[in-house]
């Protein structure tokens, strides 16, 4: 820790740290740092000084206690406010000098640490301040309030206890709001707060400012490590900060009468971005009433007539900080007597849409620069303009929350699985429906398919629910516990409320509400704007940026949002259409290599069509297709579901009892980590032949129509290099007889997927034979970790919570040991290649990961060519992508 732990800001001065802006804002905190700047440039600012972040660290190293060194530097501070603001005193109870104590960590996290108002009131000073303004209501109206916040946070008093009282004093008197009460009334507030106080503390309501003083400080370190603090970081994935500073300031007052008020507002729209001056404010208020909604408050321009000297100062200030800051800031400030303070500035929170606008905007008008512009804009809050919205205008009730996993509003009627959503959109194709599962499987994907949104009660971020709304665009809630499904009954019951299959049920996958009933959504908006920021973005990046699409419509939407090609087509979404998968079952419940062959021939067809369209859609861009990679049993009904395996039987025409010992021979203990992938065609080639043929007639198919094809074929879960080199030998057979059938000759690569620790050790010898390479993060994940990627919730919430893991490792890449063996696949893989065959190995990524912007500056640093990720993703990969290239990204800010 530096030997300076506190530092004094006031007037136009403010004592230096000697460090660059980001080295203040980790030092003093945002808030702290922002408030001696505004002191430096000008800005009316009410002196006070800045606890500093390394004491919190500090503070906690020693067991929760103020570190001896720092007393006496907090105390010297102290008296240099006592001094700059005219001589009063903390505690003089003739003229107090009164403080407020509030936090203020490097990044911000609005609303989620303490603040006490008004500390240095006690029996002595309150009356001394009531005769000094000769305003007594001002002054125990002050007092009441610093014993509410100051119990509540410090001492952990509940603060109901305090509204009750508050409440049971306004009905008494006939008064609907707090500033009905008289001084008289507030006086007897203050000593029915005292009563609360006191049952709850065991103690008096402290009469020593200084011990109030220390006792706030310690609440607000505190406060670094409360559930919504930790939770918040865990949300927005703050990580590597020391703890939050503490800022001690001069009290000004909004609630001295009708000259006097307190607002929030931010210097253009947060919702819109639009330039115009955007807030609310009190006459005769206090900060925490404009925040706490405890009234109406008015829109800033209304200001202009309630104070117009004061609106007109505020109107500069505003164009001074954006000029200084050059960016949108969001400002607290207090009215005493008609004399303007400012309280704070820091960056504004914003929509995506607003976020985009500015930053264009800024550049219009000579703020910022482009690239200024595209490193500003947070890549994940390009969802608000990607996903159809809830209306914001709607009034809703949230009944549940599960975790958000795919963003976006979406209403329908409930159904209750894949099935009955398939049978209903056959009959009532304009429906809109909600998918309510406990969990999903591929065999759902038809039902998800048709659903408008998806809710589970089970699964995370990357179950299957999750990867496959996310890549379909679709709204999806999973985890959400507190729903009950009762499917004999075919209800679902949330908070005690049951809702009936064909009811509606609301869900909002970008914060993980869950609403009963029906909520209209808003289409997104893609502005002018957008576009131009994804312009400027592509200027800087280096990775390209592909999707992951198994469908011609996908394609072309992923084209739409500015994709280079497909980086993963999974071949099994294409078995599960009404009209392909008795096929796939013939071929699964077949005995011999024959018969095998003949159910493969009806769904080669299928495939063909499937490649031929998105080869067409990607015209000119490459297509990496994986070969079948899942275990066989995820084609045929659960063993448990007696009414889909009879259904299976009678369409294939065989005994139930078939059906029923072929789920029994393909059962395994760990199928994730069984017959799938390559040992697949490993066993039964005839499968991969059927793919591969596929693939090439359809390319030479769409290169007879005049149209670039660029296929990629990929061999899933290859772990020694002998099954690759198997593999290729067959598929270069296959592919060169159907092009010398043909007559036309396609160029096509063989690649592998790693996603075994085996295949990143040894990808020097896999290299040899692979022309390609493209990680497969969630199963690379799962297998390192020894992690079951469906089974995480039980134990993943403690990991984060202790820190055991500092984010979820299937939302974001873990650096140090899935990260290492990704840099280790590289290089070997690299190489080898360059060694053998003079070639550059091509590096791709095709998990989950693709679309994640952490993950995303991961694979720009160790040297991928391109990320792959789900339509709805590619522009924020590729904002993400902008941002790694240029070496800076909006978390930084």
């Amino acid at each position: 820790m530096s030997a300076k732990h506190v530092y004094f800001f006031g007037g136009k001065t403010a004592e230096d740290t000697g460090l660059d802006a980001k080295g203040q804002k980790e030092l003093l905190g945002g808030k702290g740092a922002n408030l001696a700047e505004m002191c430096r440039i000008g800005i009316p600012v009410p002196p006070g000084f800045t606890i500093t972040t390394e004491v919190c660290a500090a503070y906690y190293e020693q067991g929760k206690k103020i570190p001896e060194a720092a007393v006496p530097a907090i105390e010297e501070a102290l008296k240099k406010v006592e001094a700059a603001f005219g001589g009063r005193k903390l505690g003089d109870p003739a003229d107090p000098l009164l403080v407020s104590v509030r936090s203020g960590a490097a990044l911000s996290m609005p609303g989620m640490m303490n603040t006490i108002l008004n500390l240095g009131l006690t029996d002595a000073s309150v009356e001394g301040l009531a005769k000094k303004t000769g305003n007594p209501r001002f002054a125990y109206d002050s007092y009441r309030r610093l014993i509410d916040m100051f119990g509540s946070t410090a001492m952990g008093c509940e603060h109901e206890k305090f509204e009750h009282e508050i409440h049971e004093m306004k009905k008494a008197k006939g008064a609907k709001l707090d500033t009905d009460l008289s001084a008289d009334d507030l006086k007897e507030l203050v000593t029915r707060y005292k009563a609360v106080y006191k049952a709850h503390v065991k103690d008096d309501f402290p009469q020593d400012p200084k011990k109030q003083l220390f006792l706030a400080v310690n609440a607000v370190f505190n406060s670094w490590n409360g559930n919504k603090a930790i939770e918040y970081r865990r949300i927005e994935r703050i990580t590597g900060l020391r703890g939050t500073a503490v800022n001690v300031q001069a009290m000004v007052f909004g609630n001295m009468g009708g000259t006097s008020g307190t607002g929030v507002a931010f210097t253009r729209d947060p919702n819109t971005g639009e330039n115009v001056f955007y807030g609310d404010y009190l006459i005769n208020a206090q900060g925490e009433d404009v925040v706490a909604g405890i009234r109406t408050p008015e829109p800033i321009a209304k200001l202009h007539e309630d104070m117009p000297k004061v609106y007109e100062q505020l109107v500069g200030i505003r164009s001074t900080l954006e000029k200084h800051y050059k960016e949108m800031q969001d400002i607290e400030f207090t009215v005493q007597e008609g004399v303007l303070y400012m309280l704070q500035t820091r960056s504004g929170k914003r929509t995506g849409t607003a976020a985009v606008r500015i930053a264009v905007e800024m550049v219009k008008e000579g703020l910022i620069d482009e690239t200024t512009a595209v490193k500003r804009v947070a890549p994940d809050s390009l969802n608000h303009l990607l996903q159809p919205q809830l209306d914001p205008k709607s009034k809703v009730e949230v009944v549940a929350q599960g975790i958000a996993a795919s963003p976006g509003g979406a209403s329908g009627i409930v159904l209750l699985s894949a099935e009955a959503v398939v049978a209903h959109a056959e009959k009532n194709p304009n429906d809109s429906i909600m998918l309510v599962r406990k969990e999903t499987s591929p065999e759902d994907v038809a039902g998800m398919h048709l659903a408008k949104g998806i809710l589970t009660s089970t699964g995370g971020k990357a179950s299957h629910a999750a990867v496959v709304a996310r890549g379909w665009g679709k709204p999806c809630v999973v985890g959400c516990e507190a729903m009950k499904i009762n499917e004999e009954a075919q209800t679902i019951t949330i908070a005690g409320k049951t809702v009936k299959a064909g009811e509606f049920l609301t869900i909002n996958g970008t914060t993980g509400d869950v609403m009963i009933g029906k909520v209209p959504t808003v289409a997104p908006s893609m502005t002018g704007d957008f576009a131009t920021l994804m312009t400027w973005a592509d200027k800087g990046r280096k990775l390209k940026i592909r999707t992951n699409a198994d469908a011609p419509a996908d394609a072309a939407k992923a084209r739409e949002f500015g994709a280079e090609g497909i980086g993963l087509c999974r071949t099994e979404h294409m078995f599960f259409g009404k009209d392909r998968i008795a096929a796939v079952r013939e071929m699964i419940l077949a005995t011999s290599t024959d018969d095998r062959k003949k159910a493969l021939a009806k769904i080669e067809p299928f495939q063909k069509a499937d490649f031929v369209g998105i080869f067409e859609a990607m015209d000119g861009y490459p297509v990496t297709i994986r070969l079948l990679d899942p275990p066989l049993h995820e084609f045929l009904p659960q063993k448990d579901n007696v009414e889909g395996t009879e259904d299976v039987a009678r369409q294939m025409g065989v005994p139930v009892s078939a059906i029923r010992e072929r789920v029994d021979e393909l059962h395994e203990m760990n199928p994730m980590m069984g017959f799938r992938g390559c040992r697949l065609p490993v066993v039964f080639p005839e499968i991969g032949d059927m793919q591969v043929r596929a693939i090439i007639e359809a390319a030479i198919e769409v290169k007879k129509k005049g149209k670039s094809v660029l296929p990629e074929i990929m061999i899933p879960l290859v772990g020694v290099v002998e099954e690759l080199t198997m593999l290729k030998k067959r598929a270069i057979a296959t592919a060169e007889e159907c092009m010398t059938k043909a007559g036309i000759k396609v160029e096509y690569q063989i690649g592998t997927m790693i996603e075994l620790p085996r295949a990143a050790l040894t990808a020097d010898e896999i290299a040899a034979e692979a022309e390609f390479f493209s990680f497969g993060t969630n199963d690379l994940t799962q297998m390192t970790f020894g992690f079951s990627r469906d089974d995480i919730k039980g134990f993943m919430p403690t990991y984060l919570k202790e820190k055991i893991l500092p984010v979820d490792p299937f939302q974001s890449i873990d650096v140090k040991g899935v990260g290492k063996l990704i840099d280790m696949g590289i290089k070997l893989g690299r190489e080898s290649r360059k060694a053998k065959h003079g070639q550059h190995l091509k590096v791709g990524i095709c998990g989950e990961h693709g679309g994640d912007p952490d993950s995303v500056v991961f694979c720009h640093k160790v040297g991928m060519d391109y990320v792959s990720c789900s339509p709805f993703r590619v522009p924020i990969a590729r904002l993400a992508a902008a941002q790694a290239a240029l070496g800076d990204t909006a978390r930084d800010k």
